[in-house]
Protein backbone atom coordinates (compact mmCIF):
# COMPACT_ATOMS: atom_id res chain seq x y z
CA UNK A 1 0.00 0.00 0.00
CA UNK A 2 1.55 3.30 -1.12
CA UNK A 3 -0.76 5.95 0.33
CA UNK A 4 -3.97 5.92 2.34
CA UNK A 5 -7.13 8.00 2.20
CA UNK A 6 -9.36 7.36 5.20
CA UNK A 7 -13.04 8.22 5.37
CA UNK A 8 -15.40 7.74 8.31
CA UNK A 9 -19.10 8.00 7.54
CA UNK A 10 -21.69 8.30 10.30
CA UNK A 11 -19.69 6.41 12.92
CA UNK A 12 -21.85 5.82 16.00
CA UNK A 13 -20.83 4.07 19.22
CA UNK A 14 -23.04 3.58 22.27
CA UNK A 15 -22.37 2.24 25.75
CA UNK A 16 -25.81 1.35 27.07
CA UNK A 17 -27.89 4.52 26.94
CA UNK A 18 -24.79 6.71 26.55
CA UNK A 19 -23.82 7.74 23.01
CA UNK A 20 -20.06 8.30 22.89
CA UNK A 21 -19.90 8.90 19.11
CA UNK A 22 -22.92 10.29 17.29
CA UNK A 23 -22.82 9.94 13.47
CA UNK A 24 -19.28 11.24 13.07
CA UNK A 25 -17.92 12.03 9.59
CA UNK A 26 -14.19 12.50 9.01
CA UNK A 27 -11.78 12.43 6.04
CA UNK A 28 -7.98 12.14 6.26
CA UNK A 29 -6.03 12.59 3.02
CA UNK A 30 -2.63 10.98 2.23
CA UNK A 31 0.28 12.93 3.71
CA UNK A 32 -2.06 14.97 5.92
CA UNK A 33 -1.81 15.67 9.63
CA UNK A 34 -5.44 15.84 10.68
CA UNK A 35 -6.09 16.91 14.26
CA UNK A 36 -9.11 15.71 16.20
CA UNK A 37 -9.66 18.39 18.84
CA UNK A 38 -12.00 18.13 21.80
CA UNK A 39 -12.45 18.10 25.55
CA UNK A 40 -11.70 15.04 27.62
CA UNK A 41 -14.72 12.78 27.41
CA UNK A 42 -15.80 14.28 24.06
CA UNK A 43 -15.44 10.89 22.35
CA UNK A 44 -12.06 11.28 20.62
CA UNK A 45 -10.42 8.16 22.01
CA UNK A 46 -13.61 6.11 21.57
CA UNK A 47 -13.68 7.04 17.89
CA UNK A 48 -10.04 6.03 17.47
CA UNK A 49 -10.67 2.73 19.25
CA UNK A 50 -13.47 2.05 16.76
CA UNK A 51 -11.13 2.86 13.87
CA UNK A 52 -8.43 0.60 15.33
CA UNK A 53 -10.77 -2.35 15.81
CA UNK A 54 -10.83 -2.25 19.61
CA UNK A 55 -14.56 -1.38 19.62
CA UNK A 56 -17.26 -2.40 17.18
CA UNK A 57 -19.27 0.54 15.88
CA UNK A 58 -23.06 0.49 16.31
CA UNK A 59 -23.49 2.35 13.04
CA UNK A 60 -21.60 3.93 10.18
CA UNK A 61 -18.89 2.89 7.78
CA UNK A 62 -15.09 2.99 7.47
CA UNK A 63 -13.58 3.38 3.98
CA UNK A 64 -9.93 3.04 2.99
CA UNK A 65 -9.13 4.35 -0.49
CA UNK A 66 -12.85 4.16 -1.28
CA UNK A 67 -13.23 0.53 -0.12
CA UNK A 68 -15.54 -0.27 2.79
CA UNK A 69 -13.73 -2.21 5.52
CA UNK A 70 -14.66 -3.81 8.85
CA UNK A 71 -12.21 -4.37 11.68
CA UNK A 72 -13.21 -7.07 14.15
CA UNK A 73 -9.85 -6.80 15.94
CA UNK A 74 -6.87 -4.48 16.08
CA UNK A 75 -5.00 -7.06 14.03
CA UNK A 76 -7.43 -6.43 11.16
CA UNK A 77 -6.66 -2.70 11.34
CA UNK A 78 -2.90 -3.32 11.40
CA UNK A 79 -3.14 -5.55 8.33
CA UNK A 80 -4.95 -2.74 6.50
CA UNK A 81 -2.13 -0.31 7.29
CA UNK A 82 -3.38 1.45 10.43
CA UNK A 83 -1.13 1.88 13.47
CA UNK A 84 -1.98 3.42 16.84
CA UNK A 85 0.10 4.94 19.63
CA UNK A 86 -2.06 4.98 22.75
CA UNK A 87 -1.97 7.67 25.43
CA UNK A 88 -0.81 5.04 27.94
CA UNK A 89 1.92 3.10 26.17
CA UNK A 90 1.40 -0.59 25.37
CA UNK A 91 5.00 -1.68 25.95
CA UNK A 92 6.52 -4.49 28.04
CA UNK A 93 8.94 -2.61 30.35
CA UNK A 94 11.44 -5.47 30.84
CA UNK A 95 11.71 -6.24 27.10
CA UNK A 96 14.22 -4.62 24.76
CA UNK A 97 13.15 -2.16 22.10
CA UNK A 98 13.49 -4.87 19.45
CA UNK A 99 11.44 -7.38 21.46
CA UNK A 100 8.64 -4.83 21.90
CA UNK A 101 8.61 -3.80 18.26
CA UNK A 102 8.27 -7.37 16.93
CA UNK A 103 5.91 -8.61 19.66
CA UNK A 104 3.06 -10.45 17.96
CA UNK A 105 4.75 -10.19 14.55
CA UNK A 106 8.03 -12.02 15.24
CA UNK A 107 10.23 -12.75 12.20
CA UNK A 108 11.59 -16.30 12.27
CA UNK A 109 14.43 -18.25 10.74
CA UNK A 110 15.28 -21.95 10.72
CA UNK A 111 13.66 -24.16 13.37
CA UNK A 112 11.13 -21.34 14.02
CA UNK A 113 13.65 -19.34 16.02
CA UNK A 114 13.00 -15.57 16.31
CA UNK A 115 15.25 -13.60 13.99
CA UNK A 116 16.36 -10.77 16.26
CA UNK A 117 19.08 -9.65 13.84
CA UNK A 118 16.51 -8.97 11.11
CA UNK A 119 14.29 -7.15 13.62
CA UNK A 120 17.18 -4.95 14.81
CA UNK A 121 18.19 -4.11 11.24
CA UNK A 122 14.60 -3.12 10.45
CA UNK A 123 14.42 -0.88 13.51
CA UNK A 124 17.70 0.82 12.60
CA UNK A 125 16.45 1.37 9.06
CA UNK A 126 13.25 3.08 10.23
CA UNK A 127 15.18 5.01 12.90
CA UNK A 128 17.45 6.49 10.25
CA UNK A 129 14.67 7.07 7.72
CA UNK A 130 12.42 9.02 10.10
CA UNK A 131 14.99 10.42 12.56
CA UNK A 132 13.70 8.35 15.49
CA UNK A 133 17.12 7.44 16.94
CA UNK A 134 16.37 4.42 19.11
CA UNK A 135 18.78 1.70 20.24
CA UNK A 136 17.15 -1.69 19.42
CA UNK A 137 18.97 -3.37 22.32
CA UNK A 138 17.95 -0.89 25.04
CA UNK A 139 15.61 -2.05 27.83
CA UNK A 140 12.34 -0.09 27.55
CA UNK A 141 11.90 0.65 31.27
CA UNK A 142 15.32 2.34 31.29
CA UNK A 143 14.35 4.77 28.51
CA UNK A 144 12.90 8.28 28.97
CA UNK A 145 9.19 8.61 28.22
CA UNK A 146 9.85 10.47 24.98
CA UNK A 147 12.03 7.64 23.67
CA UNK A 148 9.43 5.07 24.74
CA UNK A 149 6.96 6.91 22.55
CA UNK A 150 9.37 6.60 19.64
CA UNK A 151 9.36 2.85 20.23
CA UNK A 152 5.57 2.83 19.90
CA UNK A 153 5.83 4.76 16.61
CA UNK A 154 8.53 2.39 15.36
CA UNK A 155 6.33 -0.57 16.20
CA UNK A 156 3.54 0.83 14.03
CA UNK A 157 5.90 1.71 11.17
CA UNK A 158 7.51 -1.73 11.26
CA UNK A 159 4.06 -3.20 10.61
CA UNK A 160 3.86 -1.04 7.45
CA UNK A 161 1.35 1.47 8.81
CA UNK A 162 0.28 4.09 6.28
CA UNK A 163 -2.01 5.89 8.72
CA UNK A 164 -0.79 6.55 12.24
CA UNK A 165 -3.17 7.39 15.10
CA UNK A 166 -1.51 9.38 17.90
CA UNK A 167 -3.81 9.57 20.94
CA UNK A 168 -2.84 12.53 23.16
CA UNK A 169 0.83 11.93 22.24
CA UNK A 170 2.25 14.92 24.14
CA UNK A 171 0.48 14.33 27.46
CA UNK A 172 3.59 12.91 29.14
CA UNK A 173 6.35 14.67 27.20
CA UNK A 174 8.68 17.51 28.12
CA UNK A 175 8.76 20.64 25.91
CA UNK A 176 11.92 19.39 24.22
CA UNK A 177 10.36 15.99 23.53
CA UNK A 178 7.25 17.69 22.12
CA UNK A 179 9.38 19.64 19.66
CA UNK A 180 11.07 16.39 18.61
CA UNK A 181 7.71 14.65 18.14
CA UNK A 182 6.36 17.51 16.01
CA UNK A 183 9.38 17.19 13.71
CA UNK A 184 8.86 13.42 13.48
CA UNK A 185 5.19 13.91 12.61
CA UNK A 186 6.03 16.40 9.86
CA UNK A 187 8.70 14.08 8.45
CA UNK A 188 6.23 11.19 8.40
CA UNK A 189 3.62 13.29 6.63
CA UNK A 190 6.19 14.48 4.09
CA UNK A 191 6.90 10.82 3.28
CA UNK A 192 3.20 10.29 2.47
CA UNK A 193 2.01 8.85 5.79
CA UNK A 194 -1.38 10.03 7.06
CA UNK A 195 -1.59 11.06 10.71
CA UNK A 196 -4.61 11.40 12.99
CA UNK A 197 -3.46 13.55 15.89
CA UNK A 198 -5.78 13.56 18.93
CA UNK A 199 -5.15 16.49 21.25
CA UNK A 200 -6.58 19.35 23.26
CA UNK A 201 -3.41 21.49 23.34
CA UNK A 202 -4.09 24.45 21.10
CA UNK A 203 -0.51 25.61 20.57
CA UNK A 204 0.57 22.14 19.43
CA UNK A 205 -2.45 21.76 17.18
CA UNK A 206 -1.71 25.08 15.50
CA UNK A 207 1.96 24.11 15.13
CA UNK A 208 1.41 20.77 13.40
CA UNK A 209 -2.09 20.34 11.94
CA UNK A 210 -3.05 20.68 8.30
CA UNK A 211 -6.77 20.36 9.11
CA UNK A 212 -8.71 20.35 12.38
CA UNK A 213 -11.99 18.62 13.24
CA UNK A 214 -13.61 19.62 16.54
CA UNK A 215 -15.91 17.24 18.41
CA UNK A 216 -17.97 17.98 21.50
CA UNK A 217 -20.20 15.58 23.43
CA UNK A 218 -19.68 12.92 20.76
CA UNK A 219 -20.59 15.07 17.74
CA UNK A 220 -18.62 16.96 15.13
CA UNK A 221 -19.34 20.62 15.90
CA UNK A 222 -17.00 22.32 13.47
CA UNK A 223 -13.76 22.37 11.56
CA UNK A 224 -10.79 24.67 11.76
CA UNK A 225 -7.45 25.62 10.30
CA UNK A 226 -4.13 26.22 12.07
CA UNK A 227 -4.52 29.89 11.14
CA UNK A 228 -7.55 30.16 13.45
CA UNK A 229 -6.91 31.85 16.79
CA UNK A 230 -6.61 29.85 19.99
CA UNK A 231 -9.71 31.60 21.32
CA UNK A 232 -11.75 30.51 18.27
CA UNK A 233 -10.65 26.91 18.58
CA UNK A 234 -11.19 26.88 22.34
CA UNK A 235 -14.74 28.19 22.05
CA UNK A 236 -15.60 25.53 19.46
CA UNK A 237 -14.12 22.86 21.70
CA UNK A 238 -15.99 23.70 24.90
CA UNK A 239 -19.08 25.42 23.47
CA UNK A 240 -18.49 28.75 25.19
CA UNK A 241 -15.97 31.54 25.30
CA UNK A 242 -12.84 30.61 27.24
CA UNK A 243 -10.52 33.03 29.02
CA UNK A 244 -7.02 31.80 28.22
CA UNK A 245 -5.49 34.37 30.59
CA UNK A 246 -5.31 33.69 34.33
CA UNK A 247 -6.66 36.60 36.35
CA UNK A 248 -5.24 37.08 39.85
CA UNK A 249 -4.80 39.79 42.42
CA UNK A 250 -1.35 41.28 43.20
CA UNK A 251 1.12 39.10 45.11
CA UNK A 252 0.69 39.78 48.85
CA UNK A 253 2.36 36.92 50.77
CA UNK A 254 1.83 36.20 54.42
CA UNK A 255 3.61 33.98 56.92
CA UNK A 256 5.66 30.93 55.82
CA UNK A 257 3.53 27.77 55.59
CA UNK A 258 5.79 25.24 53.85
CA UNK A 259 9.48 25.37 54.76
CA UNK A 260 12.10 23.09 53.19
CA UNK A 261 15.65 23.36 54.52
CA UNK A 262 18.81 21.64 53.28
CA UNK A 263 16.79 18.73 51.88
CA UNK A 264 18.58 15.67 50.52
CA UNK A 265 16.65 12.78 48.95
CA UNK A 266 17.96 9.64 47.25
CA UNK A 267 16.27 7.41 44.70
CA UNK A 268 15.89 3.62 44.78
CA UNK A 269 19.46 3.20 43.50
CA UNK A 270 20.90 5.36 46.28
CA UNK A 271 21.64 8.23 43.89
CA UNK A 272 21.08 11.75 45.26
CA UNK A 273 18.20 13.25 43.25
CA UNK A 274 17.34 16.18 45.55
CA UNK A 275 20.57 17.86 46.53
CA UNK A 276 20.58 20.18 49.55
CA UNK A 277 17.75 22.48 48.50
CA UNK A 278 15.93 25.08 50.57
CA UNK A 279 12.85 27.21 49.89
CA UNK A 280 9.74 28.61 51.57
CA UNK A 281 6.17 28.88 50.34
CA UNK A 282 4.17 31.59 52.10
CA UNK A 283 0.48 32.04 52.68
CA UNK A 284 -1.23 33.68 49.73
CA UNK A 285 1.30 32.76 47.06
CA UNK A 286 2.06 30.22 44.34
CA UNK A 287 5.65 29.03 44.13
CA UNK A 288 6.08 27.19 40.83
CA UNK A 289 8.89 24.69 40.33
CA UNK A 290 10.02 24.63 36.71
CA UNK A 291 12.53 22.38 34.99
CA UNK A 292 12.95 19.59 32.51
CA UNK A 293 11.27 16.53 33.94
CA UNK A 294 13.67 14.13 35.64
CA UNK A 295 15.68 16.71 37.58
CA UNK A 296 14.38 15.76 41.01
CA UNK A 297 10.95 17.42 40.96
CA UNK A 298 9.04 14.15 41.37
CA UNK A 299 11.18 12.99 44.29
CA UNK A 300 10.90 16.40 45.96
CA UNK A 301 7.09 16.24 45.89
CA UNK A 302 7.08 12.63 47.11
CA UNK A 303 9.33 13.55 50.05
CA UNK A 304 7.07 16.44 51.09
CA UNK A 305 3.97 14.22 50.78
CA UNK A 306 5.45 11.41 52.90
CA UNK A 307 5.84 9.03 49.97
CA UNK A 308 9.66 8.99 49.92
CA UNK A 309 12.28 8.86 52.67
CA UNK A 310 14.33 11.97 53.47
CA UNK A 311 18.08 11.44 53.76
CA UNK A 312 18.69 14.72 55.60
CA UNK A 313 17.21 18.17 56.03
CA UNK A 314 13.81 19.25 57.29
CA UNK A 315 10.27 19.79 55.97
CA UNK A 316 7.74 21.78 57.99
CA UNK A 317 4.06 22.52 57.40
CA UNK A 318 2.76 25.42 59.51
CA UNK A 319 5.66 24.88 61.89
CA UNK A 320 5.11 21.11 62.26
CA UNK A 321 7.99 18.85 61.15
CA UNK A 322 6.85 16.27 58.61
CA UNK A 323 10.13 15.02 57.17
CA UNK A 324 9.87 11.20 57.13
CA UNK A 325 6.28 11.42 58.34
CA UNK A 326 3.65 9.09 56.88
CA UNK A 327 1.29 10.32 54.15
CA UNK A 328 -1.55 10.32 56.69
CA UNK A 329 0.49 12.47 59.10
CA UNK A 330 1.25 14.90 56.27
CA UNK A 331 -2.44 15.16 55.38
CA UNK A 332 -3.36 15.71 59.02
CA UNK A 333 -0.76 18.48 59.21
CA UNK A 334 -2.72 20.40 56.60
CA UNK A 335 -1.38 19.15 53.26
CA UNK A 336 -3.35 18.52 50.07
CA UNK A 337 -1.52 16.57 47.37
CA UNK A 338 -2.32 16.27 43.66
CA UNK A 339 0.18 13.58 42.54
CA UNK A 340 2.03 13.41 39.25
CA UNK A 341 0.87 9.87 38.45
CA UNK A 342 -2.89 9.93 38.98
CA UNK A 343 -3.40 6.21 38.38
CA UNK A 344 -0.55 4.99 40.58
CA UNK A 345 -0.68 7.47 43.46
CA UNK A 346 -3.99 9.31 43.22
CA UNK A 347 -6.75 6.79 42.63
CA UNK A 348 -7.91 3.24 43.24
CA UNK A 349 -9.14 2.49 39.75
CA UNK A 350 -11.44 -0.39 40.71
CA UNK A 351 -13.31 1.70 43.31
CA UNK A 352 -16.21 3.98 42.44
CA UNK A 353 -15.98 7.70 41.79
CA UNK A 354 -17.77 8.25 45.11
CA UNK A 355 -15.27 6.14 47.07
CA UNK A 356 -12.28 7.83 45.44
CA UNK A 357 -13.65 11.22 46.43
CA UNK A 358 -13.31 10.29 50.13
CA UNK A 359 -10.05 8.32 49.99
CA UNK A 360 -8.27 10.91 52.13
CA UNK A 361 -11.13 11.30 54.63
CA UNK A 362 -12.55 7.77 55.08
CA UNK A 363 -12.87 8.14 58.88
CA UNK A 364 -14.22 11.69 58.90
CA UNK A 365 -17.33 11.95 61.11
CA UNK A 366 -19.50 13.02 58.18
CA UNK A 367 -18.62 9.81 56.29
CA UNK A 368 -18.23 7.18 59.03
CA UNK A 369 -19.35 6.46 62.57
CA UNK A 370 -19.74 3.59 65.01
CA UNK A 371 -17.77 1.23 62.81
CA UNK A 372 -19.80 1.73 59.64
CA UNK A 373 -19.79 4.02 56.61
CA UNK A 374 -22.47 6.62 56.00
CA UNK A 375 -23.18 5.59 52.42
CA UNK A 376 -25.74 8.29 51.74
CA UNK A 377 -23.33 10.98 52.89
CA UNK A 378 -20.57 9.55 50.66
CA UNK A 379 -22.96 9.59 47.69
CA UNK A 380 -24.20 13.13 48.37
CA UNK A 381 -20.61 14.35 48.69
CA UNK A 382 -19.76 12.73 45.35
CA UNK A 383 -22.80 14.14 43.55
CA UNK A 384 -21.97 17.63 44.79
CA UNK A 385 -18.31 17.44 43.72
CA UNK A 386 -19.15 15.87 40.36
CA UNK A 387 -21.39 18.85 39.66
CA UNK A 388 -19.04 21.50 41.07
CA UNK A 389 -15.96 20.20 39.22
CA UNK A 390 -17.76 19.12 36.02
CA UNK A 391 -16.63 15.49 36.28
CA UNK A 392 -18.01 13.60 33.27
CA UNK A 393 -19.29 10.22 34.51
CA UNK A 394 -22.45 8.20 33.97
CA UNK A 395 -22.78 7.68 37.71
CA UNK A 396 -20.90 8.31 40.94
CA UNK A 397 -21.04 4.51 41.34
CA UNK A 398 -19.02 3.92 38.15
CA UNK A 399 -15.43 2.68 38.65
CA UNK A 400 -13.10 5.67 38.43
CA UNK A 401 -10.96 3.60 36.04
CA UNK A 402 -13.75 3.84 33.46
CA UNK A 403 -13.39 7.64 33.24
CA UNK A 404 -11.19 9.43 30.72
CA UNK A 405 -7.78 10.53 31.98
CA UNK A 406 -8.85 14.13 32.29
CA UNK A 407 -11.92 13.25 34.33
CA UNK A 408 -9.81 11.03 36.59
CA UNK A 409 -7.65 14.09 37.23
CA UNK A 410 -10.74 16.13 38.05
CA UNK A 411 -11.70 13.55 40.70
CA UNK A 412 -8.34 14.07 42.42
CA UNK A 413 -8.52 17.86 42.19
CA UNK A 414 -12.07 17.84 43.56
CA UNK A 415 -11.12 15.56 46.45
CA UNK A 416 -8.03 17.55 47.47
CA UNK A 417 -9.55 21.01 47.13
CA UNK A 418 -12.74 20.10 49.00
CA UNK A 419 -10.81 19.87 52.30
CA UNK A 420 -9.75 22.78 54.47
CA UNK A 421 -5.95 22.69 54.17
CA UNK A 422 -3.00 25.04 54.61
CA UNK A 423 -0.69 23.84 51.82
CA UNK A 424 -1.52 22.51 48.35
CA UNK A 425 1.13 20.62 46.41
CA UNK A 426 0.24 19.96 42.79
CA UNK A 427 2.52 17.96 40.49
CA UNK A 428 1.73 18.25 36.76
CA UNK A 429 -1.91 19.02 37.73
CA UNK A 430 -3.25 19.76 34.24
CA UNK A 431 -1.43 17.01 32.33
CA UNK A 432 -3.99 15.42 30.03
CA UNK A 433 -6.66 18.08 30.65
CA UNK A 434 -8.44 20.04 27.91
CA UNK A 435 -8.43 23.82 27.73
CA UNK A 436 -11.78 24.22 29.48
CA UNK A 437 -10.71 21.98 32.36
CA UNK A 438 -7.35 23.73 32.60
CA UNK A 439 -9.12 27.08 32.88
CA UNK A 440 -11.24 25.68 35.73
CA UNK A 441 -8.32 24.08 37.61
CA UNK A 442 -6.25 27.24 37.34
CA UNK A 443 -9.11 29.24 38.83
CA UNK A 444 -9.25 26.79 41.74
CA UNK A 445 -5.53 27.24 42.41
CA UNK A 446 -5.85 31.02 42.39
CA UNK A 447 -8.88 30.69 44.68
CA UNK A 448 -6.75 28.67 47.13
CA UNK A 449 -3.97 31.24 46.89
CA UNK A 450 -6.40 34.12 47.45
CA UNK A 451 -7.87 32.22 50.42
CA UNK A 452 -4.47 32.61 52.10
CA UNK A 453 -3.25 29.10 51.32
CA UNK A 454 0.28 28.23 50.22
CA UNK A 455 0.50 26.57 46.80
CA UNK A 456 3.51 24.63 45.49
CA UNK A 457 3.06 23.95 41.78
CA UNK A 458 5.39 21.58 39.91
CA UNK A 459 4.87 21.77 36.17
CA UNK A 460 6.78 21.08 32.97
CA UNK A 461 4.38 23.42 31.12
CA UNK A 462 6.07 26.82 31.01
CA UNK A 463 2.82 28.52 29.98
CA UNK A 464 1.24 27.22 33.18
CA UNK A 465 4.22 28.25 35.30
CA UNK A 466 4.19 31.83 33.98
CA UNK A 467 0.40 32.07 34.28
CA UNK A 468 0.11 30.97 37.92
CA UNK A 469 3.41 31.68 39.65
CA UNK A 470 4.17 34.48 42.05
CA UNK A 471 7.74 33.18 42.20
CA UNK A 472 9.50 30.54 40.08
CA UNK A 473 12.07 28.07 41.42
CA UNK A 474 14.04 26.31 38.69
CA UNK A 475 15.47 22.83 39.31
CA UNK A 476 18.43 21.26 37.53
CA UNK A 477 20.08 17.98 38.48
CA UNK A 478 18.48 17.95 41.92
CA UNK A 479 19.37 21.50 42.88
CA UNK A 480 17.71 24.90 42.62
CA UNK A 481 19.54 27.08 40.11
CA UNK A 482 17.48 30.14 40.90
CA UNK A 483 14.25 31.54 42.37
CA UNK A 484 13.06 34.32 40.09
CA UNK A 485 10.09 36.54 39.28
CA UNK A 486 7.42 35.44 36.76
CA UNK A 487 8.37 38.61 34.89
CA UNK A 488 11.60 36.84 33.90
CA UNK A 489 12.03 36.00 30.23
CA UNK A 490 11.60 32.51 28.84
CA UNK A 491 15.21 32.68 27.72
CA UNK A 492 16.46 33.28 31.25
CA UNK A 493 14.30 30.48 32.63
CA UNK A 494 15.60 28.22 29.86
CA UNK A 495 19.20 28.96 30.86
CA UNK A 496 18.44 28.08 34.49
CA UNK A 497 16.75 24.86 33.33
CA UNK A 498 20.04 23.98 31.62
CA UNK A 499 22.03 24.73 34.77
CA UNK A 500 23.48 28.02 33.46
CA UNK A 501 23.35 30.72 36.16
CA UNK A 502 26.15 33.08 35.11
CA UNK A 503 23.97 34.92 32.56
CA UNK A 504 20.89 35.14 34.80
CA UNK A 505 20.26 37.58 37.63
CA UNK A 506 18.96 35.34 40.42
Amino acid sequence: MLFMRLELRGITKRFGSFTANDAIDLVVEPGEIHCLLGENGAGKSTLMNVLFGLYNADGGEILINGESVHFATSGDAVRKGIGMVHQHFMLVPVFTVAENVILGFEPTKSFNRIDYATASDKIRKFSEEFGLEVDPDAIVEELPVGIQQRVEILKALSQEAELLILDEPTAVLTPQEIESLIKIMKDLAASGKSILFISHKLKEVKAVADKITVIRLGKVVGTGLPSDSEEELASKMVGRSVNLQVEKSPHNPGAPMLEVKDLVVRDERGVTVVNNISFTVNRGEVLAVAGVQGNGQSELVEAIAGLRAVESGTISINGVRVDNASPRECLDAGLAHIPEDRQRDGLVLSLSVADNLVLNTPRAPQFAGRGSRKLQAVRENAERLVKDFDIRTESVDAPVGSLSGGNQQKVIVARELSRNVDVLIAAQPTRGLDVGSIEYVHKQFIRERDSNKAVLLVSSELDEVFALADRIAVMFQGGITGIVSPDSTRESIGLLMAGITEQVNV
